[in-house]
């Protein structure tokens, strides 16, 4: 146990000194919602049946396999690089890892969730009570695992085009079924929750506690073969980077512009982890929208295009980090309008693949076309300028692409940089479409010519804004890239938020973020559409003349609690030199 109890103890020093700052911000924020979480699942051991504790268990096991894309690949505190020259074999260095996993604040958070298994045991009998605490300890191993040959069978399928493509359908299918988790949830209050509750894994250590002792040795060898899985792919990580493409002619382009909108065309075609954005934004968009047929209701896929260009901004928000060094280049080159020719790339990758999706949901569901092309217009417009603005001004230091060793996926270190980046992009680009689609809304077709116009103005403007910041701070920037520190100022550095003020700020963001997107902006769309069954959406059960003030409110609410955070979080960023 030695190898194993040192990675522990290293894990706990690594996050010891670097849970500070916008990482310690964000993990206090993750521990808080967490917590909420656990304290939901253990109401339901409390009042609920054993179906619905396994149908909550399934989602937690979901929830750790998604986790590790949402944070960029999984948290590599330990990376089995690091002990390639011990000589270990995979087998112990799995099992150095697993153990060292376990000092963390998710499965602690998670194993309090558990401890539901042993409440519902002791409702159960004597029998169930001792079985209860084995099968969460079990099922707590079960769920890191599993998270762990997720991140391992990722990382090798990005290696490959299919692969890259294949990980980003599935993984934005699996986030797009937990946003639009009231579905399901209707779904199973029509039919019941599905059998195949029990068959999933992370139900197991309920038929335990039920007095099924087998269930118990079943999921004690699944964990044993889920860590020999893991050693092995443990054993096939290498560190090249790759790239998917048949060779090509060289670039032919007549101006330093055309070079760059030619350069990423191929990056698109190339970088794996840019195809797993794509695909990734594109499968949330399309199973997001089209979820609620399953009840019988067509009226989301009209907005599964939109909800494509706002997540494909988000996923690209840290577009200058994501290149790296090469950002020298680009200095270097005079005349050289780069920000214009990256915004033409986005569109020209972006622009059909959304089109498509947005007239062929609209044309099934039989409308409404003025608010399904005033959103795609505007918020087509409004990503292709925002993405270069938000990238040079919120810029996280990103690893080289040559650099990105056995996880071509982990384009940076900073993983709560990127996420804050992201929940940013989402609220500005959502916001580019907001005075369209009031028009359309009210007025019909004058509100695609506004979102028409709006798309148009945010493309040039915050193009304008990403060139002049480009070329003023270019040198800063680059510094930034190369060491990961912002240059050091002649200004005074503030003081650091204090713990519960940083809980307080990201608490707000959380919130705003459900005020201001389901329970404001969609939710006007809900109302102006009739929509009053089966959804989460408070203004849509609210008497009609009320909807709307609701909504607006709702909306007002989410802005106001966005602007207190970022207030707070300019005040008091501390400077770093």
């Amino acid at each position: 146990m030695a190898v194993e109890l040192t990675m522990a103890r290293m894990r706990v020093a690594i996050l010891r000194h670097t849970l500070t700052g916008a990482q310690g911000e964000m993990a206090a924020s993750g521990v808080f919602l967490g917590a909420v979480l656990a304290a939901g699942t253990l109401f339901v051991a409390v009042t609920a049946d054993a179906p619905l504790l396994a149908a909550v268990y399934a989602l937690w096991m979901a929830g750790w396999i998604l986790g590790p894309v949402a944070m960029g690949g999984g948290d590599e505190t330990l990376k089995p690089e690091h002990f390639a020259m011990l000589g270990l074999r995979p087998l112990r260095t799995a099992s150095g890892l697993l153990t060292a996993a376990f000092a963390g604040l998710a499965p602690m958070v998670s194993l309090v969730a558990l401890l539901g298994l042993v409440v519902f045991g002791i409702r159960e009998g004597v029998v169930g009570a001792l079985l209860s605490l084995p099968a969460a300890l079990l099922t707590l191993v079960l769920f890191v695992l599993v998270s762990k040959v997720a991140t391992g069978l990722l990382g090798l399928a990005l290696r490959s085009r299919l692969g890259a493509i294949a990980a980003g359908v599935l993984n934005g299918t699996l986030l797009a079924g937990l946003c639009q988790i009231w579905v399901f949830l209707a779904l199973f209050e029509e039919s019941g929750v599905p059998g195949i509750v029990w068959y999933v894994p992370s139900g197991w250590g309920v038929r335990a506690v039920q007095g099924e002792p087998l269930a118990l040795v079943a999921l004690a060898g699944l964990n044993l073969l889920l860590l020999c899985l893991w050693a092995l792919l443990l054993s096939r990580r290498t560190g090249a980077a790759r790239t998917f493409g048949r060779p090509r002619r060289p670039i032919a382009a007549r101006t330093a512009s055309g070079a760059v909108l030619a350069k990423e065309l191929r990056t698109w075609t190339r970088d794996l982890a840019r195809a797993h954005q794509l695909a990734f934004a594109l499968s949330f968009g399309v199973c997001f929208g089209a979820s609620p047929v399953l009840l019988g209701w067509d009226g989301m896929l009209p907005y599964a295009g939109p909800i494509f260009v706002v997540m494909a901004a988000a996923m690209t928000s840290n577009l200058y980090g994501t290149d790296g060094t090469v950002l020298w280049l680009t200095l270097m080159t005079p005349g050289n309008d780069e920000v214009r020719a990256r915004q033409w790339a986005w569109l020209l990758v972006m622009g059909p693949v959304a089109a498509v999706v947005t007239l062929g949901g609209t044309a099934i569901a039989g409308g409404p076309w003025p608010v399904a092309l005033a959103l795609l217009f505007s918020l087509l417009g409004g990503a292709a300028g925002l993405v270069p603005l938000i990238s040079v001004y919120g810029l996280v230091p990103g690893t080289d692409p040559h650099k990105r060793a056995g996880n071509p996926l982990r384009t940076s270190e900073d993983d709560g940089g990127l996420t804050g980046l992201a929940y940013l992009m989402l609220g500005l680009v959502s916001a580019t479409c907001v005075p369209a689609v009031l028009v359309a809304l009210r007025h019909g077709w004058p509100g695609v010519v506004l979102g028409l116009a709006t798309g148009v103005l945010c493309f040039v403007l915050f193009g304008r804004l990403a060139t002049a910041r480009l070329r003023s701070h270019g040198p800063d920037l680059l510094h930034m890239m190369r060491t990961g520190r912002r240059p050091a100022r002649p200004t005074a550095a503030a003081v650091p938020l204090s713990a519960p003020r940083q809980l307080l700020v990201w608490m707000a963001f959380a919130f705003g973020s459900i005020a201001l997107f389901p329970q404001g902006i969609v939710a006007t769309v809900f109302v102006a559409l009739g929509m009053s069954e089966h959804t989460w959406f408070l203004a849509t059960y609210m008497p009609s003349p009320f909807g709307y003030p609701t909504s607006i409110a709702m909306t007002l609410l989410g802005a106001s609690l966005y602007a207190f955070a970022i207030h707070q979080s300019r005040k008091a960023a501390p400077s770093r030199a």
